[in-house]
């Protein structure tokens, strides 16, 4: 019998609120956080608008540490000390090399990197930052979260783009299931507003110029934000033996991949991490109460997202509650699959589909109950959440009652 893996405590930040509590009331009240960017120089964009996170809590980071970070090391770290907390978890010499994390990211540290391209081609200065190799790599958020709280067992950056987040999760999953740690800290993280990631961004011309409105028949694009999310996960027997409050289990995971275009979504490959992840959680389409879907607001995505879910549900799709948070948060990258966790955490514990907002016109090609901009109560005995990535790599995670 395979271990059954739980979650003790969550923390995140991201435009909605710097501790997971605000954000899910936030998401429970269906108020966007998506508006005017206001901190980051934008130079000549034409898109102004992200999810951005106004002003960071005191977070206490030592200085030593915080010069050699990134924003999305940072934002990782803050979620991470908050979710830890939660879990009332300490490393110490008993455990430290039995407890490890892992932490999804979509891009990249391109704060330090568009400082040093601007100070190298534009000022003319003649060195980079010295810090830039530890701030800019992709596992950075990974190791400094481990830094800042002494884990010593497995730590790891994963990164497939936006679906970097629940393939952390379901790595996090393996090894507390292959034996190598007790207790793993995963989830995302992404600090993408700035300049040249949005410039990036619009060239692709997938970004709205006003707001993010999932599955709506006006729906125009994705809104960038910037966030994190983070889990403590541990095996049941390592949480019960401590006394551990348990929040949730995330009974299975899905994973697939689309192998056809680097942008273009299909049905079938989301259809199959779908499948896979209810035969890994032993769960019937029947059993799941909700879906946070990956919900883009994207013309290609939202509607290719519905047919998918339509096959793999049937006929109880029509009892099926779905909603894109993304449009409260935005698209945060590699940190929105681990936000979506802690709406379908919060969702089962308190009977309560956060919505799907700003929805205006309903799509024959998006024909599901998507909670539109008002919350709804009814028991969530299972949760899935959706997430799939450009490069069609898919990852889905189901969420139970522990």
């Amino acid at each position: 019998m395979r271990q059954r893996v739980v979650i003790t405590g969550i923390g995140g930040i991201c435009g909605m609120g710097t501790d997971a509590a605000s954000i899910w009331e936030a998401m429970r009240a269906g108020r966007p956080a998506i508006g005017p960017i206001e901190n980051v120089e934008l130079h000549e964009l034409k898109v102004r608008i992200g999810s951005q996170i106004k002003a960071l809590p005191d977070h206490g980071i030592d200085r030593k540490q915080l010069v050699s970070m990134d924003r999305f090391s940072l934002l990782a770290v803050i979620a991470a000390r908050e979710a830890m907390a939660q879990a009332g978890l300490q490393a110490g010499q008993a455990n430290e090399w039995r407890m490890g994390a892992t932490v999804g990211v979509g891009v990249c540290g391109w704060e330090a990197i568009e400082e040093n391209y601007r100070a190298l081609l534009l000022e003319g200065k003649n060195r980079a930052g010295i810090f830039t190799v530890p701030k800019v790599m992709p596992g950075a958020a990974a190791g400094q979260v481990s830094m800042a709280l002494g884990l010593r067992g497995p730590v790891f950056g994963v990164t497939s783009a936006c679906s970097s987040a629940n393939h952390a999760f379901a790595a996090a999953v393996d090894q507390i299931r292959l034996g190598r740690a007790d207790v793993m800290l995963a989830g995302g993280s992404d600090a993408p507003l700035v300049w040249g990631v949005l410039k990036a961004w619009e060239a692709l011309r997938v970004l709205a110029p006003e707001t993010c409105r999932p599955f709506s028949a006006d729906r125009q694009g994705l809104v960038l934000g910037e966030g994190a999310g983070m889990a403590v996960l541990e095996s049941y027997e390592h949480a019960r033996a401590r006394g551990a409050e348990i929040l949730g289990e995330i009974a299975g995971a899905g994973l697939s991949a689309d192998a056809s275009d680097i942008v273009a979504p299909t049905v079938e490959g989301p259809e199959a991490a779908m499948r896979a992840c209810l035969a890994d959680a032993g769960l019937d389409p029947e059993d799941v109460d909700y879906l946070n879907a990956h919900g883009t607001g994207t013309k290609a995505n939202d509607q290719i997202e519905t047919a998918a879910i339509r096959r793999v549900f049937g006929e109880h799709v029509s009892r099926l509650s779905v909603s894109s948070t993304k449009s409260m948060h935005a698209h945060c990258l590699g940190a929105s699959g681990a936000l979506e966790l802690i709406a379908c955490v919060m969702a089962i514990r308190e009977g309560l589909v956060p919505p799907t907002a700003n929805y205006r016109e309903p799509d024959p090609d998006c024909d599901l109950d998507v909670t539109p901009n008002v919350a709804r109560e009814r028991p969530v005995r299972a949760a899935l959440s959706n997430a799939f990535a450009f490069g069609g790599t898919n990852a889905v995670l189901a969420f139970t009652r522990a």
